[in-house]
């Protein structure tokens, strides 16, 4: 089983000879958000160049995923063209999100809350100050405006528990 609680940091990594643009994207975001807690003359000299990788991937990769994002370790995005996250929804760790997905704003005030091991379906939007519990299952293009249970399957538009 695959924990909701403890990142599985072996998720992110690349495998030598693919074409992984995803893990790339987030190797430099984690790299990145690493540069920015240290205060360092080199750390400040580097940044502007993990900042071009940065763009680089995003722009290979088709997703709109901040720097400053809260993304909890273990994110698996297979394929990650057309993903958008707002940079203040939390996203837990070993999380799985497919391709479309959008993780916003909404007619509920505040932002996603991502609990671990959650996954999300292709096309798939997460609109709203919402919860979604551990272990659940977003069903490709389902619209969540409500909050769903840990465990639980959400489908439909709006989404709703199945």
């Amino acid at each position: 089983m695959i924990s909701a609680t403890d990142a599985d940091w072996k998720r992110e990594t690349p495998i030598p000879g693919r074409y992984e643009p995803g893990k790339k994207l987030l190797a430099t975001i984690r790299h990145y958000q690493r540069l920015t807690t240290k205060s360092r003359l080199l750390s400040g000299m580097i940044r502007p160049i993990v900042l071009l990788q940065y763009r680089f991937w995003s722009a290979i990769s088709g997703a709109d995923i901040p720097l400053n994002s809260k993304i909890g370790g273990g994110l698996l995005i297979p394929h990650p063209n057309g993903i958008v996250m707002h940079p203040d929804a939390q996203i837990g760790p070993n999380c799985l999100i497919f391709q479309q997905v959008t993780i916003g704003v909404g007619t509920k005030p505040g932002l996603p809350i991502i609990e671990g091991h959650v996954d999300i379906g292709a096309g798939a939007k997460i609109l709203g100050g919402v919860h979604i519990g551990a272990h659940a299952r977003i069903g490709a293009n389902a619209v969540v405006i409500n909050d769903i249970p840990a465990h639980a399957t959400a489908v439909g538009v709006p989404a709703v528990v199945r």
